[in-house]
């Protein structure tokens, strides 16, 4: 009895160690597969609110991963309307104001377009082994795929969410699932992808269902209609002076 109680002292860090280990290699493969130097992308979000369902057009140009810009291109009342992101900077323009407005503290939680998203969201860190400890916690099944149950326990105070649960694809690294919490364990978000498509060897999103739990409605789809990675693109497109053009 002595020596088992040994033995299950010393196999048991090991182990700890080898979950730790795997589960950091696998956000490391999940943002292999998802960020890339450049990228340009042309979707729509589906939002249905209270009041019905709309689709808002948008095309979006981004590049050191942490730099963007969108312009929305439909329906009529948002076309024309324009987000800038650089760094942790983020504004926006409306060409029906002509105004340019810096988005910053409290108004980072206001919802994108009435969208399930938040600017919030698009502010956080995308490389999420820089925001997140992690821990494999099962296994699952999802759209006939099997995959790993990650939780992810946040690095920083900044983090839009303290906890993550990912459903992740076991040979593709791809998030097929994910549930985001408050740091009281409070439910906030889903995120359940529908359909994935393989360009250039990485297996993205092609539709998506984004749920703000809080609110009322059905979520917001969104649907990748094109991308293309590692594309040059021009330094004049992340400027302020883009946003008025």
């Amino acid at each position: 009895m002595k020596y088992t109680i040994i033995l299950i002292m010393l196999i048991f860090p090991a182990l700890l160690f080898y979950q730790t280990k795997s589960a950091n290699e696998i956000l490391k493969k999940i943002d292999e597969n998802r960020l890339s130097d450049s990228k340009i992308i042309k979707a729509k979000m589906i939002i249905h609110g209270r009041r019905g369902k709309r689709v808002v057009e948008f095309k979006s140009w981004q590049r050191n991963i942490y730099d963007s810009f969108t312009e929305y291109l439909a329906p009529p009342r948002e076309k024309g309307t324009k987000m800038l992101k650089l760094g942790n900077q983020l504004w926006t323009y409306s060409p029906h104001t002509d105004r340019t407005i810096l988005i910053s503290g409290h108004m980072l939680r206001q919802s994108v377009m009435g969208s399930d998203l938040s600017y919030e969201d698009m502010m956080e860190d995308p490389f999420l082994q820089n925001m997140y400890n992690a821990k494999i916690i099962g296994e699952d099944t999802i759209l006939n795929r099997n995959v790993w149950i990650l939780e992810l326990k946040a690095k920083k105070r900044n983090a839009s969410y303290d906890k993550r649960k990912i459903w992740v694809d076991k040979e593709r690294f791809i998030t097929l699932k994910e549930n985001l919490y408050a740091k009281s364990g409070k439910l906030l978000k889903t995120v359940v992808v529908n359909e994935v498509m393989n360009v250039d060897g990485r297996w993205i999103p092609r539709t998506a269902l984004y749920k703000d739990v809080l609110k009322t409605g059905k979520g917001t789809r969104i649907i990748v209609e094109s991308i293309k990675f590692n594309k040059n693109i021009p330094d004049y497109i992340f400027s302020k002076a883009s946003l008025r053009r």
